[in-house]
């Protein structure tokens, strides 16, 4: 029970009696893979669903509404998933959720209209929301909890890396061989990732009867993730308004290379999850997420200034390290957090919270980029991370305050 209790303040599990357990299993690679080749499909289309919205005659309000409908979407579905594990199990859930994502995909080819493009895109958001948040809750079941940290870190390095290049191949596809092959190939990429998670077993962790049977907020929301959650929307902002506005910002600078921008972050994302799960695991949550929130703050500060190339790279390099130290630490800790069969719900309420922080965000951030220019963006992104930092320090002083007093009384 103390070992448990110290698991919820710190989010650490204790090394004095683990042994270090095996990380690579058989399973593990293959919801890995499947999980990079899903995220691959999903990125193709990110860049270029908008050119085929257009081709179409879809206005710039019609587009802004079809790819922000995809986010809720997702956000909406994650509140059922309780439901959906306890009727399907949790493999058979995933599953679905693919299954969802390869349709949808097939289907973009014929909706060649708002209407058709938007409910579309609806149902795709519905199938990624799923699959999503069951990849974590499962890889998490398969992580020893020993390594969760690392194991976070690494199950996320093949979406890392098809993050950068998948839009890339989207475009050239389109450019060479058009729209039909584009979806070819995505939705071939979905079949891909059915193949290998059918080829995985998932070890069967029981929804206890309480908590199949609770209502209300608890049905949907894990009280105990709330915190990571809230510092996830506020992660979530700060992507957002990089995401959205970074290349709008290197034309209003008269910086020409801002693809570089996401080349070298996305390099820095891959080599920092490579070191930081093993701090993580061995000293905790805080070693990993300070540090990653104060690097990821020095790189939006460059940006809100920046007047150079040179600056602008060193910019993604720090936004790199910081996201690539802050996303896989803030969902271990959530986890550590949690009991076994509260994770889909712990998961879904952190993916939900990082959702509506980008979206939300990337809202609120243009709207001020409209009054005082994209710059001002990032100021604004390099306060959001204060707050973050703030929060989190607050809370870690509250936790040994009241650990100091526990151990008074005893």
């Amino acid at each position: 029970m103390e070992e448990a209790s110290e698991v919820a303040k710190t989010g650490m599990i204790s090394h004095s009696t683990v042994i270090k357990e095996g990380l690579w299993t058989k399973d593990f690679i293959f919801l890995a893979v499947s999980n990079a080749l899903l995220f691959s499909g999903f990125h193709m289309l990110i860049p270029t669903l908008p050119l085929f919205i257009a081709n179409y005659g879809g206005t710039d309000a019609q587009i802004g509404l079809i790819m922000g409908s995809f986010t809720f979407s997702a956000i909406l579905i994650r509140f059922y998933t309780t439901e959906g594990i306890s009727r399907l199990g949790k493999k058979s859930f995933l599953i679905v959720g693919i299954i969802v994502c390869l349709v949808a995909t097939l289907c973009y080819y014929w909706a060649v209209s708002a209407a058709l493009s938007l409910s579309t895109r609806i149902f795709h958001g519905i199938g990624f929301g799923i699959a999503t948040t069951m990849y974590a809750t499962i890889v998490s079941d398969i992580i020893p909890s020993s390594r969760r940290g690392e194991g976070m870190g690494y199950f996320g390095l093949g979406s890392t890396l098809l993050m950068a290049l998948a839009p890339a191949v989207g475009v050239w596809l389109v450019d060479n061989y058009g729209f039909g092959v584009l979806f070819s190939v995505s939705a071939s990429s979905q079949l891909l990732a059915f193949i290998w998670t059918q080829a995985s077993q998932v070890p069967s962790v029981a929804i206890a009867s309480a908590e199949k049977t609770q209502s209300g907020f608890d049905n949907f929301v894990e009280r105990k993730a709330v915190f990571p959650a809230f510092l996830s929307l506020l992660f979530g902002v700060c992507i957002g308004g990089v995401l959205s506005f970074v290349t709008l910002l290197a034309k209003e600078v008269h910086v020409t290379n801002a693809g570089y921008f996401f080349l070298i972050a996305t390099s820095n994302v891959f080599l920092v999850r490579l070191v930081v799960g093993r701090v993580f695991d061995q000293k905790g949550p805080a070693w990993v997420i300070i540090p990653g929130a104060v690097v990821l703050f020095i790189g939006l500060a460059i940006l809100s200034t920046v007047s150079s190339p040179t600056a602008f790279l060193w910019a993604a390099a720090c936004y790199g390290l910081g996201t690539g130290s802050l996303f896989p630490a803030l969902q271990a800790w959530m986890i550590n957090m949690v009991t076994p069969e509260r994770r889909s719900i712990a998961s879904a309420t952190f993916y939900n919270a990082l959702d509506m922080g980008v979206g939300g965000g990337a809202i609120l951030l243009g709207l001020l980029a409209a009054h005082s220019g994209y710059q001002s963006v990032y100021f604004y992104s390099a306060s959001v991370i204060v707050c973050f930092l703030v929060a989190y320090i607050v809370y870690l002083c509250k936790g040994n305050h009241l650990t100091n007093l526990k151990r008074k009384e005893e």
